[in-house]
Parts: structure tokens; sequence; C-alpha cells
């Protein structure tokens, strides 16, 4: 089912349950990113990268440092990230804006290495393995934690030398990046092609 929250500005839109009275940040996320398209390979890059950090975490933990983030992997660009040292590691593992985890740190400048080293665009691999289009789920019971789909995904990521893509992690980054819209029918978000007025500090769809 979906829940209401009525804000201060007397927003009452009907939103996912994990989105609805929420944080301002959270629903915000929701109404304007999660479940939109989501193309190229340097925005694709960040959104495996924060699905990564966030597991185990509340996502809106992991959107109030996404700046943070931005700043201390140099916007997430590939080529860069992909050439940090243990230099840089021991400064991010130092810096308190962002989760300070070895391993998904680690995996970070790891799978960037990767994405750099691929013959085919991130972006173009992962939406390749976009499902047939589904009706919207009627509860948050038929919301799945991973699908077939999914699992194939982390395969292919992990058998390319990816780290922290299970079929969990696959399918909330398929989610995020509208590979599959899993936004509840009775939701206000509509469905169809991104979002295309001024995002929130958030941070716009960013294309790479």
């Amino acid at each position: 089912m979906t829940r209401t929250r009525i804000d201060a500005d007397g927003d009452a839109r009907p939103r996912c349950d994990w989105a609805a009275g929420g944080p301002p940040l959270l629903q915000d996320y929701h109404d304007r990113e999660w479940g939109r398209p989501v193309r190229g390979r340097v925005a694709l890059f960040e959104r495996m990268a924060l699905e990564a950090f966030q597991s185990g975490l509340s996502w809106w933990i992991i959107l109030g440092k996404r700046e943070n983030f931005r700043r201390a992997f140099a916007d997430f660009d590939i080529e860069t990230v992909a050439d940090y040292t243990e230099r840089d590691v021991a400064r991010l593992m130092a810096d308190t804006g962002i989760v300070r985890n070895r391993a998904k740190i680690e995996a970070t400048i790891a799978n960037a290495r990767v994405a750099a080293a691929l013959d085919v665009d991130l972006s173009e691999l992962m939406w390749s393995h976009t499902p047939p289009s589904r009706p919207r789920p009627a509860r948050p019971s038929d919301v799945p934690a991973s699908t077939p789909d999914s699992a194939a995904l982390a395969r292919h990521l992990r058998g390319l030398g990816f780290r922290f893509v299970g079929p969990t992690t696959a399918y909330a980054l398929m989610q995020a990046t509208g590979m599959v819209d899993d936004h509840l029918r009775t939701c206000w978000v509509p469905s169809g092609p991104p979002f295309t007025g001024s995002f929130s500090p958030l941070g716009p769809d960013r294309e790479g």
C-alpha cells in the first residue's frame, strides 16, 4: 500500500511505503529520481558505488552524504577513481563525510578499474539486462528483493570482476536506475521518462 504524509507545504500525495513519512531528502529522492531511467557510464558507476555503500545502512543516510561521496570520489569519474592508490584509501578512511568502510572503499576503486577496462560502455552493459516491462506492484509485499534478471546481472558483473554486486544489490540498482519500475500502483509518481524540471541538491540525472 501507499502512505500519505502531509508536509508543511500541504503536500499529501500518496507515496511508496519506504518513502512516506520519511525525511524530506528521502521523499525528494523518491519523487524525482528513484525509478527514473538513468544512463551514462559515470551516472551508472555512481549508482553502483552508492548502492554498495548503502548495504546494511538506511538509504537516507547515503543520500545525506551524497555530495560528500562525490567530492571524495572525484564526482565518480571512472578513470580518476581507477588510478587511486593506497594513499587515497587512507584519505577516504579518514573522511568523516562518507561511510568509512575499507571493504566498500576498496571495492569502489576496484570496480572503477574494471569499468575503465571494459570494451563496452558500462551503461550499455547494464541496460542489456533490462527485463520486459510489467505492471507496477499492488502492494509492498509484491516487490521482490531480487529476481532471476538481477541474479543474471550480478553474475555478469561479478564475472567481469565487479565487487559488492550480489543479486539483491543488483536489483536495488535496477530499481534505482529505472530498469524496473517498482513504484506502487497507487503512488503519485507517474510512469514515463526522467524528470526534466529543477532537481534538488541531490543532483541532476548525470550523463558521462
